[in-house]
């Protein structure tokens, strides 16, 4: 029932295919209301069918041809074309369907009011079917609402200290050990190259950990790492404005690891997680690194600033030395990292590169699995020698044109040498208006890579 004693309304999912038997098993007005509105299934499309009173019965949807099964983003373009009433399947569904036709209803459902002074109307909600994971359902939509809501939000009141707080009040929510590196303290802690980003702006760069540990007393580890640019101005070699507009979700990443982790401490991921967030922004003052300057790197190679934009690149290479040290099972890191990467697959499919192609073709397989695709691109390591210096050991871009998102990779791969690496290159946001999918933050990646962890370790 509905919190104001409306009945919830039954809620049909039809493909194309499915219409005229579903059809012939209805009342005869019904079935004429159907065809007056020349309903076939078309994807997306939503008929709402009345009584004879003029009450709202039933809602029926289209979902187009059949091409498997159910998926998220079905279901959230069906609830963000439905009114704002309380609906419940009228049909069987699969016990997949049905947590991702919640998850999707979910989706959908998310708004970003922080600002807004007069709140958007509601949304439509569903009665779970009886048969979908709602553990599953109510930590993914959680989790998904979180990043979305560190993306979405103005680096003034998102900054370096709010990112880590936000790292902090996820660890202390799981019993986590937490750790934070400040300013100067970067320097005494070995973390070179993130200071020299950060140091320009007003708002201290840091680097946050959580440290967690399951039950079990043996396990092996798993790191993740997350870019966390809180604002990127592009530094002395400045954006422009038009660069700048999106900046804000530079830290989206960071926002999709630290949700990642959310999701996997929940579940009781059988491994130890390690999570290391450098929180920077990268700004302009009198000391703000330069093109041309040579920064020192926690890993010992001397990096010569090609371009201060690169800036995402040389805040991840401290923090993947750092958990490249411990020799983990396996670093995954979350970066939007190049505009190369858009140029190539566009904003809706992340970049996958890695080190060792049988986890590279497991975690593709899960994103496909899971609608939330990844693509898999080369380590091409011809094209390392462009990245070469005649004054450091690497140069942070290459004087190509071409290829800007297999160099970002090569030059992350270059501190990463004791452990199995995964570099996920994302865009972090959905620049158009779609059903169920509205503009503004898209946390890519985190359904696919958290359902490829449960996959490869386990859970409690």
């Amino acid at each position: 029932m509905n919190v104001d004693g409306k009945a919830a309304i039954p809620l049909w999912l039809l493909y194309e295919e499915d219409v005229g038997p579903w059809c012939a098993g209805q009342a005869a007005a019904a079935n004429r209301w159907i065809a007056e509105q020349g309903f076939t299934g078309e994807r997306q499309r939503v008929v709402l069918v009345p009584d004879e009173q003029g009450r709202l019965a039933a809602a029926v949807c289209g979902l187009g041809r059949r091409q498997g099964a159910l998926t998220l983003w079905q279901a959230a373009a069906i609830a963000a074309n439905l009114p704002p009433r309380r609906f419940r399947t009228a049909q069987a569904l699969t016990g997949a369907e049905a947590s991702q036709l919640c998850l999707g209803f979910a989706h959908a459902g998310y708004r970003f009011n922080r600002y807004r002074r007069n709140q958007p109307e509601s949304a439509a909600s569903l009665e779970p079917p009886s048969n979908a994971d709602l553990d599953y359902v109510a930590i993914a939509a959680e989790s998904m609402a979180m990043a979305r809501d560190w993306i979405n939000t103005p680096a003034a009141d998102f900054g370096p200290a709010e990112l880590a707080a936000a790292v902090r009040r996820v660890a202390e929510l799981h019993g986590a050990a937490f750790r934070e590196w400040v300013g100067d303290e970067l320097l005494a802690g070995n973390f070179p190259a993130i200071h020299a980003v950060g140091r320009a702006s007003s708002a201290a760069p840091r680097l946050a950990e959580i440290r967690w540990t399951p039950k079990q007393a043996a396990a092996p580890q798993v790191v993740l790492v997350g870019k966390g640019v809180c604002f990127d101005s592009g530094g002395l070699d400045i954006k422009t404005g038009a660069g700048m507009a999106l900046m804000k979700k530079d830290m989206g990443g960071a926002a999709v690891a630290l949700a990642l982790a959310h999701m996997l401490m929940t579940a009781g991921l059988r491994a130890n997680l390690r999570l290391l967030i450098p929180a920077v922004e990268n700004s302009i003052s009198g000391n703000a690194y330069r093109p041309g300057d040579v920064l020192s790197t926690r890993k010992g190679l001397s990096v010569e600033v090609g371009n201060t934009d690169a800036e995402g690149r040389l805040v991840l290479c401290d923090a993947l030395a750092a958990a490249d040290a411990e020799r983990p099972d396996l670093i995954i890191d979350f970066a939007t990292l190049t505009g190369a990467a858009r140029v190539a697959l566009g904003p809706e499919l992340p970049a996958l590169f890695g080190t060792d192609q049988r986890i590279v073709a497991d975690l593709a397989a899960c994103s496909a699995a899971e609608h939330d695709e990844l693509w898999p691109m080369p380590l091409w390591s011809p094209y390392a020698d462009e990245l070469g210096s005649k004054i450091a050991d690497i140069n942070n871009v290459s004087g190509s044109p071409h290829a800007g998102a297999i160099f970002g990779a090569l030059f992350l791969q270059r501190f990463v040498t004791d452990a199995p690496w995964l570099h996920i290159d994302l865009f972090a946001w959905n620049p158009k208006e779609r059903p169920g999918r509205g503009v503004g933050a898209e946390p890519q990646a985190l359904r696919a890579v958290h359902r490829f962890l449960v996959q490869r370790y386990g859970v409690a």
